[in-house]
């Protein structure tokens, strides 16, 4: 084709793309359905991965629940399975009463699975996943939501806890869809989801390995994107979640100038994930919320460097993060300061014991006790 058609061929395509963006607007596009399909999540022990799991059941899909901490995953799968059970009540009350029309799953279908995995760890990962293929099937949809931080200033974070959030925030999302991405090409279904974060699109000081990790995965998640299209893999779709600061504890401190908090104030998690749900069952490639943070990208690219920092400063942008890093400090010192209480504690529980003993000598105390005193709880 001749490059001056194509030319306005694609001028032509790219005026009709925001046609059909600002009709989505006007006309919501009905949602499609997940009953019966296999979504996992990551990070669904606690804050919004467990909101998404219970979205989830309630459009009636098989769930598969990671997490790291076991016990947590577990208080998910039961709030899950009570969703169910109240799914086959209605079922049941619906086909007694006659008005059974619809397709209705049922009840021994809807299952939720649970699997302690640390999705920081490559290896934990991908036998995880084998482990889920075996047990599950097939996932249709992928939910990457497992996050941390570690709130502490770069001069003072540990590098341990920079790797950790890096393996955790962006490598883990690698991990989880190389496992699972294969049969979804094969079949050309399936739905990816990156639960970034707005830090994700724009930066702020003293969380930079947190910034980082969120970067990573935005341009994972794009460049996944444009594979999938260039592949012409056009049932396999992608969603990026980019929320602004949402109140589940994870940054409790962050504050931004009083004056404006009330016009911007902290995301009630389950209107974060609705919101998110509605886009990806609507098959919407990226949801920022609130919506204004669609214009704080837009102003951060086109604007001089300057000009941001005068209104970061202006916004109380720049220093948000500084009360929730000096609460974690404190926090910190304190558990440290508890740690040394118990070992005082411990030390005069021996010789006060000890002391009783006819053969008594501080000689008698361990190995084992002086290694236990010496080493962090």
């Amino acid at each position: 084709m001749n490059i001056v058609v194509e030319f306005f061929v694609v001028t032509f395509k790219v005026l009709w793309a925001f046609v059909l963006a600002a009709a989505r607007w006007l006309v919501r596009p009905k949602e499609k359905s997940v009953a019966g399909q296999v979504c996992l999540i990551t990070g669904a022990g606690s804050g919004l991965g467990r909101l998404f799991a219970l979205e989830f059941a309630r459009r009636r899909a098989l769930l598969v629940l990671w997490d790291i901490n076991t016990q947590s995953n577990e208080e998910t799968a039961g709030m899950v399975r009570h969703i169910y059970r109240d799914l086959e009540a209605a079922d049941a009350a619906a086909l007694q009463a006659g008005n059974g029309e619809e397709e209705i799953l049922p009840h021994c279908n809807l299952q939720v699975f649970t699997y302690t995995c640390d999705v920081g760890k490559r290896e934990n990962v991908y036998l995880t996943a084998e482990r889920v293929r075996k047990e599950v099937g097939e996932v249709s949809v992928l939910v990457n939501n497992a996050g941390v931080v570690s709130g502490h200033h770069l001069l003072e974070c540990p590098d341990e806890l920079i790797e950790r959030t890096m393996m955790v925030n962006c490598h883990a999302h690698f991990w989880t869809t190389k496992a699972f991405l294969p049969t979804m090409l094969e079949i050309n279904h399936g739905h990816i989801v990156t639960v970034a974060s707005s830090l994700g699109l724009f930066s702020t000081a003293g969380v930079e390995d947190y910034c980082a990790s969120k970067f990573g995965v935005v341009g994972f998640h794009e460049s996944l994107s444009h594979e999938l299209k260039a592949a012409e893999k056009d049932g396999i779709k992608t969603t990026l979640v980019c929320p602004y600061l949402v109140d589940t504890g994870m940054f409790r401190g962050c504050r931004i100038r009083k004056e404006i908090e009330p016009f911007l104030p902290p995301l009630k998690p389950d209107y974060c994930v609705k919101q998110a749900m509605k886009a990806i069952l609507t098959d919407q490639p990226m949801i920022c919320t609130p919506r204004l943070m669609y214009i704080v990208t837009f102003m951060k690219s086109i604007l001089p460097f300057e000009a941001v920092v005068c209104m970061y400063r202006f916004l109380g942008a720049d220093k948000c993060m500084y009360p929730f890093i000096a609460q974690r400090k404190q926090a910190t010192n304190n558990n440290e300061a508890k740690k040394w209480h118990l070992k005082i504690f411990f030390i005069w529980n021996i010789i006060s014991t000890r002391r009783r003993s006819r053969h008594y000598s501080p000689i008698h105390i361990s190995i084992t006790d002086i290694l236990w005193i010496l080493n962090p709880c």
